[in-house]
């Protein structure tokens, strides 16, 4: 197990390149589309440095895998689909996300039903990709349809582990995930952590963001489980639930509303494709007003 992580420094997020080494079958987790909100433009640098890297290596791309659908970046997985191939996969309970948003930008035609993605994974859903075993782990939260995955691969003398975690948490000097989206819930991704943290010491926890504090580290992409339980701002070992709650909520009373949330969850809803162009060729996104508070 190979596991490449790039980072897209405009919004945070690491996509990861997940590679059984045997079979030089991947996956792609979390993958970036370029938006400037500003011009109202759409590229593709982030998601074209991937492909480069899995046509470069000679690998076949299995599954192109999202956590959740994302608050702060649009993803390229139908661009990515349409290079190289590959299911697109999503945890299920995506469904009630589609049900809320839909409301919210009153789109009549979008369906609540998870159809939109390829593969939908429940909790221990497998997924195999050449020696390696991919389990689902429904970690709800910072949203109700989080995911993170399980990767083991037995291939070695010693069993190896890694986790995609998503945004259930973050590295130990930054803590943990906002819960303020609607149906977020502090005590849930309490337990959801728990359970992350039950892992093996030495599991690398591959993390989406990573936001340093100003002027210092760079940015890092994994850390152990080991490393969480002893150092996590918000919820290291021992850290009562109910502590870790009324903080949780107390922090996200002062957060402002990550600035793609509304082009990046219409988008991300409906598997990362982009709205039909209207009649004049021009496809364009809404923004509804005054319905995040």
């Amino acid at each position: 197990m190979n596991i490449h992580s790039f980072l897209d420094k405009d919004t945070e997020t690491f996509t990861h390149v997940l590679v059984d080494t045997a079979s030089k079958h991947c996956a792609i987790i979390d993958p970036v589309l370029d938006f400037d909100p500003a011009a109202g433009k759409i590229s593709y640098d982030n998601a074209n440095n991937v492909i480069g890297f899995v046509k470069s290596q000679g690998l076949t791309l299995d599954y192109i895998i999202e956590t959740h659908a994302h608050a702060d970046h649009l993803s390229s997985a139908p661009y990515i689909k349409a290079q190289l191939g590959g299911k697109i996969v999503m945890g299920k309970y995506i469904e009630n996300v589609q049900k809320t948003f839909k409301t919210i930008f009153n789109f009549d035609d979008l369906a609540t039903d998870a159809s939109q993605f390829d593969i939908l994974t429940e909790e221990g859903s497998e997924l195999t990709l050449g020696d390696l075993s991919i389990t689902a782990m429904h970690v709800p939260g910072h949203t109700p349809a989080d995911m993170a995955y399980k990767v083991t691969d037995k291939s070695g003398n010693k069993e190896k582990i890694a986790v995609f975690v998503g945004d259930t948490i973050f590295a130990p000097d930054v803590g943990s995930a906002r819960c303020d989206f609607p149906h977020g819930s502090a005590e849930d991704l309490y337990d959801s952590i728990q359970r992350l943290l039950a892992l093996p010491d030495d599991t690398l926890l591959y993390l989406c963001h990573d936001y340093p504090p100003k002027g210092g580290r760079e940015h890092i992409a994994t850390v152990c489980v080991g490393e969480q339980k002893l150092r996590n701002i918000h919820v290291k070992q021992g850290t009562p639930k109910a502590e870790f709650v009324r903080m949780r909520n107390q922090r996200d009373k002062t957060l402002a509303m990550p600035r793609l949330i509304l082009p990046s969850v219409q988008v991300n809803i409906n598997a990362g494709e982009l709205p039909k162009p209207e009649d004049n060729g021009v496809r364009y996104l809404k923004i509804p007003l005054n319905q995040l508070s």
